[in-house]
């Protein structure tokens, strides 16, 4: 078993790694409190390959692996967090579904100008009254001659302020099989973006409305029976958020680890006193041990989609671990962590969404046990029989 890089792979992570240091650490507290989508690291990144990582040469990607994604988000959002977010947008999230499972023709409209950095795809999965319960979402999609009417609405869509295009979930049947999800442009009749809200976290979200949203068959991505492929597909998505969420508790632990070597207080410097000392080595266990639990899950999913269960772990460990790296930094920061002039806060903000999004912490926990058990719990309560 070798726990090191190929000479190739370090190469690469040590090419993203200057990069980001010398480019983008410098303005990263401008890009966290910007509420723009950072559209110039997004195309810089498409012509130095980083974009679609993952894809075939003949989709416009890469031809890259599983592996190399997780080293180039983590390498970017080390430096800076939120052009972490560009790798993700491109790589991990709905776009990995919608290139897992498009038509030529859909990839031919939409994917060129998403690898290039000019436009963004967004999910359309959470519903007001459907969040972890994702199978009980109403939206739905009948069928009028050529093409299908869509009716509903999805809240807390990541990138749903910005985004061009919108991988919806819908229902063309009823029960989990009849779960599957289509296309549709910004600007559709009937599609209305609502106003702009922020998470805690400072990004924008909007409420997405479809009234009677008229679109042909030929922007259905997946059909009836689609879910269980789009939720296989989802587990790349978690492995973004996993890898953001540890990297990015790393760059909070880095800020605290230089501040308390040269930081004095009486008369000593902070790395001196024995109880900031086992923060540090708290830190350093948790964020070491999510990290190996990310790459297990990267590597074994590198020719294949990864497994749920390893998915689940690793998303776990890197949520709690990078949201308990950046807490502690904070506090060992003092005033300038809690300041909105450091990168500190920013990162215990974000750390703290990705223990929400992606799948919930206690959602991962589900997943988990029935890895362990090796069978599913549905969390519904029993039908109650009916009395004759």
């Amino acid at each position: 078993m070798d726990f090191k890089l190929t000479e190739e792979q370090q190469m690469f992570h040590d090419m993203v790694t200057r990069f980001a240091k010398a480019e983008l650490a410098p303005n990263a507290i401008e890009r966290a409190t910007s509420e723009e989508y950072p559209w110039d690291v997004a195309e810089t990144f498409a012509e130095m390959g980083l974009l679609g990582i993952l894809f075939d040469e003949a989709d416009g990607g890469v031809g890259g692996t599983l592996v190399d994604a997780v080293l180039a988000i983590q390498a970017v959002a080390e430096s800076c967090p939120k052009s972490g977010d560009v790798i993700q947008a491109a790589n991990f999230g709905p776009v990995r579904t919608f290139v897992e499972y498009a038509t030529p023709e859909q990839k031919a409209r939409y994917l060129g100008d998403i690898l290039a950095g000019k436009a963004l795809i967004s999910l359309g999965m959470t519903e007001p009254e459907a969040g972890s319960a994702v199978t009980e979402l109403v939206t739905s999609a009948t069928p009028d001659g050529d093409d299908y009417i869509i009716n509903g609405t999805k809240v807390f869509g990541t990138h749903s302020a910005e985004a061009n295009l919108f991988l919806v979930y819908v229902r063309f049947g009823p029960g989990t099989g009849g779960i599957g999800s289509v296309l549709i442009e910004r600007g559709t009749p009937g599609f209305e973006i609502g106003k702009p809200s922020s998470f805690m976290n400072g990004e924008d979200w909007s409420q997405l409305y479809f009234d009677n949203v008229r679109i042909p068959r030929e922007n259905v991505l997946l059909g009836e029976g689609g879910f269980k492929k789009q939720i296989a597909g989802f587990n790349i998505e978690r492995l973004g958020n996993a890898a953001r969420a540890v990297a990015v508790g790393r760059h909070a632990f880095n800020l605290a680890r230089d501040h308390a070597m040269t930081r004095r207080q009486f008369g000593r410097a902070l790395c001196e006193f024995q109880g900031l000392q086992w923060k540090f080595a708290e830190m350093e266990l948790k964020l070491e041990s999510a990290q190996l639990l990310l790459m297990r899950a990267a590597v074994n999913g590198m020719d294949s989609l990864p497994s749920a269960h390893e998915t689940a772990l690793a998303k776990l460990a890197c949520n709690e671990a990078g949201y308990f790296a950046a807490n502690e930094a904070v506090q060992i920061l003092g005033g300038l962590g809690f300041s909105s002039e450091s990168t500190a806060q920013y990162c215990l903000r974000r750390t703290r969404g990705w223990m929400i999004a992606g799948g919930s912490i206690e959602i991962m926990k589900n997943r988990i046990a029935e890895g362990v058990f090796g069978r599913r719990f549905d969390q519904r309560p029993p039908r109650t029989m009916a009395v004759e």
